[in-house]
């Protein structure tokens, strides 16, 4: 099978070179969202960085989109660019997909970055929100959305520029899109049990202002990871790659000068 993804692939992919980091967005974003690693990391190594199915330029497929299906997506994408083995970084669901990337094909993830996400389950009532959320987007569209939680994405404090950008992703994402990913979260499983499993070195980030995913899941996920860094970043909430792009590069950065 072929890739759909519309991607950036950035740098070299000589077999010399440090592993490809391969970066998985989060709801309802793009690849975009990683544009200061992409740019940070590109010139050293192979950056990848797809747009999911159902967002950025990707094609909407609607329905229900399982995080397994992203997954494979991104394990077809890879194929097709040669990418064998790498390290794998995700951000919110991106996080939860790249679990389940890990779960699929662990031999393949050489090393795990998990911001601003977590493990568990959806509960019986967050299966109602997400759902509830998905009809509400395919009914009103992304904008009413895209304001109300804007200041959750990134904290109020957050540059004005980097605040725009994301409202520009939210509200550019194909509610079609955002909803077949909703529905399918509100399926996935719980990844854990697959964490104390995991036998490659694993990073944790989170913003300290983050109420979605909040320091207390982060360190959770530490704690049950066998070998992983805890790296909290002050002055962020749900995106601290692109609130405080600095802080988040210089974690990553340590972390893939360990890994490689």
């Amino acid at each position: 099978m072929t890739t759909f993804l519309a991607y950036e692939d950035k740098g070299e992919a000589e077999s010399s070179l440090p592993l490809p980091l391969v970066l998985i967005h989060g709801h309802p974003f793009d690849r975009t969202m990683w544009h200061p690693q992409i740019t940070a990391f590109a010139p050293s190594r192979r950056v990848v960085a797809p747009d999911l199915r159902g967002y950025g330029a990707s094609p909407v497929i609607p329905g229900i989109t399982p995080l397994s299906t992203f997954a494979e997506d991104i394990a077809t994408l890879l194929d097709d660019l040669g990418v064998s083995d790498f390290v794998l970084a995700g951000l919110s669901m991106g996080g939860q997909i790249a679990m389940e990337c890990y779960r699929q094909f662990p031999h393949r993830v050489r090393g795990l970055v998990l911001a601003d996400t977590f493990p568990a389950a959806e509960t019986a009532e967050g299966k109602r929100t997400r759902n509830a959320m998905a009809d509400r987007l395919l009914r009103e569209g992304m904008t009413g959305y895209a304001d109300e939680v804007l200041h959750k994405m990134v904290a109020p404090y957050a540059d004005a520029e980097v605040a725009a950008h994301v409202r520009r992703m939210m509200t550019a994402t194909d509610p079609e899109g955002a909803a077949a990913a909703l529905r399918g979260r509100a399926e996935r499983p719980d990844y854990r049990g697959l964490l104390t499993r995991v036998t490659v070195p694993a990073l944790v980030v989170v913003g300290t202002d983050d109420e979605y995913t909040p320091v207390t899941d982060a360190e959770a996920m530490h704690a049950a990871l066998p070998d992983s860094t805890l790296h909290v970043i002050d002055g962020a909430a749900h995106l601290p790659n692109l609130e405080r792009p600095d802080d988040f590069n210089k974690a990553l950065e340590d972390f893939l000068a360990r890994v490689g």
